[in-house]
């Protein structure tokens, strides 16, 4: 069979790589302003519609942001790194920590929190192996780093078991929910995530803030006792540019 010509790389996707590079080296730091349009068009010998299509690129790739008065900077923000398994170890928790501790390197954060009673969707109920509707406490979330949104958060949990308790209260006390949880004879033991990658709808790409074309991870974690009773659904979305996935297993 006739080998296939290679594809030739378009100008932009070029000039693209080579600025990705400068960026990747730290020849352009972060906070540092781009050399204006001018320059990058003498520089680059391109049209203008080529280095904005390369500019584009790497917008969309969240490596840099334009500010009206500030020209084209490449991004400062630090991603987080999430110690996926590590994260949940119950020493933690049940110490009085936040399971978020292990994840923000004494950077600021805050979390905005809404707690309301709800019927219980369709996949939150095949999850817990109840019926749809089945009445649970929903915590939402918004967590922010360095003043910045990074994810959206909703926990489900039966409203039966939390009534009465610091989990149906926005501050839920040292050692959060699952400290609480334990306090009840329900301690989570096993836990289960699933990760999928998808584009954010129009309500998330506001939420969290997003560059256009950023991605999102959807991530659900499902929390149970160790007689397998799932105890907590929560449903996390993660502006993808903004994270590390960290897991670190033993063989």
């Amino acid at each position: 069979m006739a080998q296939q010509p290679k594809r030739k790389q378009p100008r932009h996707e070029e000039i693209a790589d080579l600025l990705r590079a400068k960026i990747d080296d730290g020849a352009l730091a972060p906070g540092e302003k781009l050399p204006s349009e001018k320059h990058l068009l003498e520089e680059y010998g391109v049209s203008l519609t080529t280095m904005r299509a390369a500019l584009d690129t790497l917008k969309a790739e969240g490596l840099i942001a334009s500010r009206q008065g500030s020209g084209i900077t490449v991004r400062e923000f630090r991603p987080l790194r999430r110690p996926a398994i590590q994260r949940l170890s119950k020493e933690a928790w049940l110490s009085g920590k936040s399971i978020w501790d292990g994840d923000l390197e004494d950077r600021p954060w805050r979390v905005d929190v809404e707690v309301d009673e709800v019927p219980a969707p369709t996949r939150v109920a095949q999850l817990f192996g109840v019926e749809s509707g089945q009445p649970m406490c929903r915590r939402s979330r918004r967590f922010f780093v360095d003043d910045r949104p990074v994810q959206l958060a909703a926990s489900y949990l039966p409203a039966g078991l939390v009534a009465g308790t610091r989990i149906t209260e926005k501050d839920t006390g040292p050692g959060g929910l699952y400290r609480r949880l334990a306090e009840l004879g329900c301690e989570p033991v096993r836990f289960r995530e699933e990760v999928r990658a998808r584009m954010p709808r129009p309500s998330e790409v506001e939420l969290l803030g997003l560059m256009p074309g950023t991605p999102v991870l959807e991530i659900v974690r499902i929390a149970a006792t160790a007689d397998g009773e799932v105890v907590e659904v929560n449903d996390m979305l993660l502006d993808a540019g903004s994270y590390i996935l960290d897991y670190v297993f033993s063989s």
